[in-house]
């Protein structure tokens, strides 16, 4: 494990992010979603090594093995987290792929940074453009459904997360696809993140508008989405996305949940591998 630290003070330390970084050639960054770890691209990172990429891995502020300050917690600073990892790096036509919450870095970073340094993205069952329902958004979530994920967060942490990581990976439909004992181990990591992170990023992840950072994309883009989503519904998101971000390639994986890394390993990693070559 590898540390680095950003430009973020806090009390006057610097925030650090955990990360790996593993193999030799074009690099990729993999950023994971809520309310995981790096964990999460267990089945990525030999795939991706074993094919002949630079595979970089690392834990949001506040998640995994990343410090965990008390603010911070907005896409603002996430994408500045992305920025001095790929500044500290010294990395270059890089490879951004971003899962569910960690689209969002994906897209922020573009709209923010550019593409000067990035080669590709990826958005893979992303929150990408813009979950919250509002005049101009319709056909997307309530802002009820994020204020009771807070609550429940609030009130039985552990307890939310269990249920929720079960939904994740439709456990009931895909028994066959992932082990209760892997649904515990998520269980476990995202019980590793701090109670402010994993409240805080509910409002960022649930309302925060990426549809001006996807008309900045100007590289070669690939969105996948999963058609049985039941926490990131692909009509709200992966649809919405490919259509806003030009030229943008669209993969269905057919009875998919949000939780593919897991359950549909094979298929996403066939897809990614044939996009990124």
């Amino acid at each position: 494990m590898n540390y680095l630290k950003t430009t973020s003070i806090e009390k006057g330390s610097s925030v650090q992010l955990a990360y790996h970084d593993y193999g030799k050639g074009q690099p990729i960054v993999l950023i994971h979603g809520w309310p995981l770890s790096n964990a999460m691209w267990e089945h990525q990172v030999p795939f991706l090594v074993d094919a002949g990429y630079r595979v970089i891995t690392y834990d949001r502020r506040g998640f995994g093995e990343s410090f965990k300050p008390w603010l911070g917690f907005t896409y603002t600073e996430f994408a500045k987290d992305l920025n001095d990892l790929i500044e500290g790096l010294e990395l270059q036509d890089v490879i951004l792929v971003g899962f569910s919450m960690g689209g969002g870095e994906v897209a922020r970073y573009i709209g923010k940074y550019g593409t000067k340094r990035i080669a590709k993205a990826v958005l893979v069952s992303s929150v990408v453009p813009f979950m919250l329902e509002t005049e101009d958004n319709p056909n997307a979530v309530e802002a009820s459904v994020f204020d009771g994920m807070k609550e429940g967060i609030a009130n039985d942490r552990p307890g939310f997360l269990q249920g929720f990581g079960e939904n994740f990976v439709n456990l009931e439909k895909n028994k066959d696809r992932v082990s209760e004992a892997q649904v515990n181990y998520n269980w476990y990591v995202a019980c590793s993140a701090s109670r402010k992170a994993t409240l805080d990023c509910v409002d960022a992840f649930g309302k925060t508008d990426f549809r001006a950072d996807c008309k900045k994309f100007n590289v070669p883009t690939l969105v996948i989405h999963g058609d049985d989503d039941a926490i990131v519904p692909m009509e709200v998101s992966g649809e919405k996305a490919a259509k806003l971000i030009e030229g943008a390639k669209f993969e269905i994986i057919k009875g998919a949940p949000h939780g593919l890394t897991f359950t549909h390993k094979h298929e996403l990693n066939s897809i990614l591998l044939n996009f990124l070559k």
